[in-house]
């Protein structure tokens, strides 16, 4: 059921696990992750980026993921966040249809307007009795990616600066923070990392919980590490992606010379490819049985 993120994150932090954010944008993706939490007794965290509002309308999609939650997923806790809310309306927008907690995402401005800009979100969803989550630092994609590999930028000069966020919390008053600490968005297995050393500088700088994006490559591993070294949020997008890309090629090729045309029949199996998924994440992240 749909309960304040605040009781998810408080929870998790104080207990030493991680949350899943998983992404979605249509009801089968939802559909998935609600199953995947009750079937592990896992909170979860149910989160929409600004295209999948795009894609499926915010009301409408909204209203998916809180009759899901309210009902198959009636014996968990689920919260509803915006995923990097990088315009000010849809911020704004997702505050007042109801969201648990939105992601203002200023991180590519210079520092003075990504403190203007994550205070100003902060303030408003405080207002509304919701939580918000800013981010410092920049976290590449497949872009950046390009940058990287030719020596364009440099890794360490994109990271969260441990001093500069206790400035950060402290102006913005956010609840939630977005750190970059050498993870990428997308699936880069073998280059993604995190810098753990950076990391317990900033969980020792900062009293709000952390938020790792972009480890979609990284491996078991490295995010027990993270975990054990403070991180309380993990999202997670790319591997649902492959998981439903994959199971769909398979079972389509399987069946191209049937008459199955019913669409139930034909995404079914790239559902239960994405709840395997996301049954496997909220085990890595140790939040089964937390509900």
């Amino acid at each position: 059921m749909i309960v304040p993120i605040k009781q998810i994150i408080t929870k998790a932090k104080a207990g030493k696990y991680a949350v899943g954010a998983f992404n979605t944008s249509n009801l089968e993706i939802t559909m998935a992750i609600v199953r995947a939490a009750v079937q592990e007794k896992s909170p979860v965290i149910i989160q929409t980026s600004e295209s999948a509002i795009k894609y499926s309308n915010l009301k409408t999609i909204f209203g998916v993921i809180t009759n899901l939650a309210n009902t198959v997923g009636k014996s968990v806790p689920i919260a509803i966040h915006l995923d990097h809310g990088k315009n000010w309306p849809i911020v704004k927008d997702c505050i007042n249809v109801g969201y648990n907690s939105v992601h203002m995402d200023a991180s590519e401005k210079d520092y003075a307007t990504n403190v203007r800009m994550s205070k100003q979100a902060a303030v408003a969803a405080h207002k509304k009795g919701i939580w918000c989550q800013a981010e410092l630092g920049s976290i590449l994609g497949k872009e950046g990616m390009v940058k990287l590999e030719t020596g364009e930028i440099n890794m360490k000069d994109l990271m969260t600066d441990p001093q500069q966020a206790i400035d950060f919390v402290a102006k913005t008053k956010v609840d939630t923070l977005a750190i970059s600490v050498g993870t990428i968005h997308g699936h880069f297995k073998g280059i993604e990392k995190v810098d753990q050393r950076r990391l317990k500088k900033i969980v020792a700088s900062v009293k709000v919980p952390l938020v790792l994006h972009g480890g979609s490559g990284l491996q078991t591993k490295v995010f027990k590490q993270a975990i054990k070294n403070g991180v309380s949020v993990i999202n997670i997008d790319t591997n649902l992606r492959l998981a439903f890309k994959k199971a769909l090629i398979k079972h389509v090729d399987t069946n191209r010379d049937t008459s199955m045309v019913d669409p139930r029949k034909i995404l079914a199996p790239s559902t239960e490819a994405m709840q395997a998924e996301v049954v496997k994440t909220i085990r890595i992240f140790g939040s089964k049985n937390k509900a």
